[in-house]
């Protein structure tokens, strides 16, 4: 079938040209991530498994493939390199895919990850093997022998000049240009040109494919030092920004629908064939190997599901065999819908290795309220520059505790990450950790860690401080928030508020991006959360000598006003602060309607039984803190809700420190309709209106919510096994 030329056969050409040249950066990256070492760790048990899925599916579509009459003539080899490309992995979706997912560190998702990528170098190197004996653009008839000798000889020369020789003049170019220098513009031409005419050697000379030659050179060319890292940060960059999106127009361009003969039962059940093919061939192989290894069941079939995983590389080669008249367009299509069928599957796979890990996971509740007065409390401390300084610092130092365990906190600075941010993240060997070399970056950050040890130099003992980075985007910071909150153990995690308190006192609008982060991270967090709104907090000037800030708790009922009363617990125990506990009561008067209500719906045995909580957390806070005289203590009588905000508002110059629970309490008389006219919810009824802007221009407010099991993981450690 020859194509006609068309007006836009011009455009056409230059998309599929810079479509090619985008594949050969891509297939070069993809080499420099893989360590050729892996050859040697063929006793693994992630090898034998690969080794195990790749081989079945091989054998078995070697010999159905035929029947599917895909090329347009029967071609043996043909129907040989289609065998290998099903049967491929792509490796680098595959990684994606699992670190999104949140598996990545469990030991299946590590297991995962390695099968993937011995399974996706042995399927591309087979590919690049079949192109030295096979012609592709000639019919894939069989080369000469002296063809055979010859490309041998020129691969093989390429593969040892960019394992032995490259190594050389790369590090030469990161000796002269050491890290956090500017790289001198001559050294990198020279390193980029040096790269090109290794990965052109071989197609120039003998006329060996590019994109192949490019993936060779990319996997024996050494991974360490800074102009490796440099390439692959520079090229990932490309390919969002530039790639995906022009990859995935070629492929709608070439995507002629007219010609897809949907009517056809031939062409669904060469679709659904090819899927089952590629689909048993690795569950089988990946089951009973895993089997055979001692490995569950149900882990070597979630192994075989997600390494059929196929990429960028299976389409281009699906668009590129109608392109060379060897299959349809309709059969190309046909591989395309079955390479996205690969990919549809895999967050179900991965829910279900998290259902059957949370099975057996421990459900602990990461909260105040059940900490161990023993243990150590972790406290993830959360700023957004050097306006948080003050008030994190003398939070650390009221919520220390008793000396012995103290408290450990891991101050993190939240950084929204920008397009300028990203273009200086520098990241090491391994490609797991992300340094930030923007100046504005580091020198806040410094500022910050200057600005906490000056505060805890006169007040910091039996406080240890680690620090700690959310680098992220605001769609995604909750995640990397609760994700540190998870691998640290944290059971507290103190964001600031969103809001900041202008020189008149009053707060401003706030940065609208962080406060969804704030609500997002009060649904998935994984522990208990607050929000400090700090108006004189930071500027405080605590001693232990004498009383220098007065602080009330109020205490309504709930778990979250529970857990606010287990922090101020801890509270108390700081010599320079005279804590109160406000206690407010459902006063037993009233014939309302409303009030009726709310008696009946006390009678119940969920709040019966909420409420006999209540009575003995507070009971227990009594004889522990109040009792000995260290905090006061006040009831408060109320009917309604109306007199519970006239009362909050009495107490407005009193106190500067506000310390409150969320929300969920049981005497819901007291906060009904305050709702209403709450500004932000995320604070509660209480704290959004001892936070309001016409209340107290003096009093901070912490408002805590007590850790639930509504997490992501539902109390499963990312870092679980199951195997």
């Amino acid at each position: 079938m020859i194509r006609k030329h068309t007006k836009g056969e011009g455009i056409r050409n230059t998309i599929e040209y810079i479509v090619e040249v985008a594949m050969v950066l891509h297939m070069f990256v993809v080499g420099l991530e893989v360590d050729p070492n892996i050859f040697l760790e063929i006793h693994l048990p992630e090898a034998k498994v690969a080794y195990s899925a790749i081989l079945t599916t091989f054998v078995m579509a070697s010999f159905l493939t035929p029947f599917l009459d895909i090329p347009e003539t029967s071609s043996v080899p043909f129907n040989l390199c289609l065998s290998v490309i099903i049967s491929g992995t792509a490796s680098p979706l595959l990684t994606r895919l699992i670190t999104d997912l949140k598996i990545g560190k469990s030991d299946i998702g590590r297991f995962v990850v390695s099968a993937g990528i011995h399974t996706d170098l042995v399927a591309t190197l087979l590919i690049c093997i079949g192109f030295i004996v096979f012609d592709p653009l000639d019919g894939f008839y069989y080369r000469s022998v002296r063809t055979v000798v010859s490309m041998v000889s020129l691969v093989a020369m390429e593969v040892v000049v960019a394992a032995k020789v490259t190594p050389l003049i790369m590090n030469w170019v990161n000796r002269e240009n050491p890290e956090g220098k500017p790289m001198k513009c001559s050294h990198l031409v020279l390193a980029v040109a040096y790269v090109v005419m290794i990965c052109s050697f071989s197609p120039l000379c003998v006329n060996y494919n590019k994109i192949l030659s490019s993936f060779l050179a990319g996997v024996f060319m050494p991974r360490d030092g800074r102009i490796a890292k440099m390439m692959i940060i520079q090229v990932n960059y490309f390919f969002n920004a530039i790639f995906h999106p022009l990859f995935f127009f070629w492929v709608g361009t070439e995507a002629q629908f007219k010609q897809f003969q949907a009517g056809k039962l031939q062409t669904w059940a060469r679709i659904a064939f090819i899927f089952l093919i590629a689909t048993l061939g690795k569950v089988i192989g990946a089951g009973l190997s895993g089997v055979m290894l001692g490995l569950h069941w149900q882990d070597s079939v979630a192994t075989g599901l997600l390494l059929n995983i196929k990429g960028h590389f299976h389409v281009y080669l699906a668009i590129m065999a109608t392109n060379m008249n060897y299959t349809s367009i309709s059969t190309s299509l046909s591989l395309v819908f079955t390479t996205l069928l690969t990919v549809v599957y895999t967050p179900l796979v991965v829910s279900s290795i998290i259902k059957r890990a949370r099975r057996h996971a421990p459900t602990q509740r990461m909260a105040l309220q059940w900490l161990n007065p023993s243990s150590e409390l972790r406290v993830l401390m959360c700023v957004r520059g050097t306006q948080h300084v003050g008030g994190a610092a003398n939070l650390m130092a009221i919520s220390r505790g008793p000396l012995d365990p103290g408290i450990l906190v891991h101050l993190t600075d939240m950084v929204e990450l920008t397009d300028r941010i990203a273009a200086t993240l520098a990241h090491n060997q391994s490609m797991d950790a992300v340094t930030v070399t923007d100046p504005t970056v580091v020198e806040m950050r410094e500022q910050i860690t200057t600005g906490v040890n000056a505060y805890l130099d006169e007040d910091g003992e039996g406080i240890t401080t680690h620090r700690m980075l959310a680098l992220s985007t605001l769609s995604n910071m909750h995640q990397d928030v609760c994700i540190l909150a998870e691998d640290l153990s944290i059971s507290l995690i103190v964001l600031p508020f969103h809001k900041q308190q202008e020189p008149s006192g009053r707060l401003d609008l706030g940065h609208a991006g962080f406060r969804h982060v704030h609500r997002k991270i009060l649904r998935h967090a994984p522990c208990s959360v607050g929000i400090l709104v700090d108006r004189g907090l930071g500027a405080t000037a605590l001693s232990r000598a004498a009383i220098s800030l007065y602080a009330a708790v109020i205490f309504i009922g709930g778990k979250d006003d529970r857990e606010a009363l287990a922090f101020a617990g801890r509270v108390a125990c700081h010599p320079g602060v005279k804590l109160t506990v406000i206690r407010f009561l459902l006063e037993a008067a009233g014939d309302s309607v409303s009030s009726i209500v709310t008696m009946a719906r006390a009678n119940t045995a969920e709040h019966q039984e909420e409420m006999k909580v209540d009575d003995e957390c507070f009971a227990d806070f009594y004889d522990r803190h109040v009792a000995g005289g260290h905090v006061a203590y006040m009831e408060k009588y109320l009917s309604n809700s109306g007199q519970a905000f006239s009362t909050l508002r009495s107490l407005e110059a009193q106190y500067g420190l506000f310390i409150v629970g969320r929300g969920g309490r049981v005497n819901s008389l007291l906060t009904v309709g305050m709702n209403d006219w709450e500004e932000c919810p995320e604070l509660g009824p209480i704290g959004d209106i001892l936070s309001a802007s016409d209340f107290s221009a003096t009093a901070s407010v912490l408002v805590i919510q007590q850790h639930s099991l509504k997490g992501e993981l539902d109390g499963l450690q990312e870092e679980f096994s199951i195997m």
